[in-house]
């Protein structure tokens, strides 16, 4: 009974696009380990982008940051 579990931060991933993730990743482990779609289980979190972050920054700070340079 595989279990994937997907993070992303919470910027406009939309339906058909984690429709995708799920459906990559069950066929993923059904080619390579064989395993059985039917007992695949695939959860995606949406993490606030505040709650998230790289090289001492969070990634609210960091996309700020980000803009104002351009």
């Amino acid at each position: 009974m595989p279990y994937v579990n997907i993070r992303v931060t919470n910027e406009g991933v939309t339906a058909e696009q984690k429709q995708q993730l799920i459906e990559g990743s069950t066929d993923l482990l059904q080619r390579v380990l064989n395993k059985d779609p039917a007992t695949t289980f695939v959860i995606i979190d949406e993490v606030e982008t505040d709650n998230w972050g790289v090289n001492r920054e969070n990634i609210t700070s960091r996309r700020k940051r980000e803009k104002a340079a351009k």
